[in-house]
């Protein structure tokens, strides 16, 4: 018997960890077929949200915000490079070399999910592709348009959308449901609107909890 699972995927493309925990949620959704499918939603939330244009150095703006050393950052770069890799996601070998604001990004993601079954998820993957895989700048409507081509979407209604505020409103929203209900760090897996799982877990883990929350559902 398959269970029905909603999934609110609360995240930012800056985070590189987002991109292992998503990669690795989808292996353990492989591993489920038959016994669970999913109702996935991608939920808004910013990292640098008053990230001004042109972004900073992904070095420089590190160690700001945590205090790290550049040798810190390396050894934190390799290991998520090798996460990333262990799920089938390839990071790009220098970083990111940039953080910028992704809020154009959300307004697209907002955007895509009526769009039709499986848009949202394919445009989130051609972001994350982007940004933490080939280091493009994410704040540039030809990069964003360009991930919106690949997700197979209309390049000119997007166009549309970033030319305007559409979504600004809703995308604003979410950041504060989300933050008022105590997520502050991301990636974060709220399933049925009750069970939360924190971080860029591996394939494992998720495959363990889904399976229990399904178990339960029952």
């Amino acid at each position: 018997m398959t269970t029905t699972l909603k999934i609110d995927f609360v995240s930012d493309i800056a985070c590189p960890w987002c991109a292992v925990g998503l990669y690795s949620l989808e292996k353990a959704l492989d591993r489920l077929q038959g016994e669970v499918q999913v109702e996935m939603h991608f939920q808004p939330f910013e990292l640098n949200p008053h990230m001004p244009a042109g972004g900073q150095d992904l070095t420089e703006h590190i160690t700001e915000k945590y205090g790290s050393t550049p040798e810190q950052q390396a050894q934190m770069r390799e290991n998520i490079r090798q996460r990333g890799a262990e799920v089938g996601f390839a990071f790009a070998p220098g970083g990111r070399g940039r953080v910028y604001n992704t809020f154009n990004a959300h307004r697209l993601l907002h955007w895509s999910a009526g769009q039709g079954e499986g848009m949202q998820r394919a445009l989130k993957k051609a972001l994350l592709a982007s940004y933490q895989g080939r280091a493009e700048c994410i704040e540039d409507d030809a990069v964003l348009l360009q991930a919106v081509q690949t997700a197979g979407l209309s390049v000119e209604a997007a166009r549309e959308v970033l030319a305007s505020q559409a979504f600004a409103d809703e995308v604003r929203a979410q950041e504060r449901y989300y933050q008022q209900a105590g997520i502050h760090s991301v990636p974060a897996v709220i399933i049925n609107d009750r069970h939360l799982i924190s971080g860029g877990q591996p394939a494992e883990v998720f495959e363990q909890a889904l399976r229990q929350i399904a178990a339960q559902s029952l």
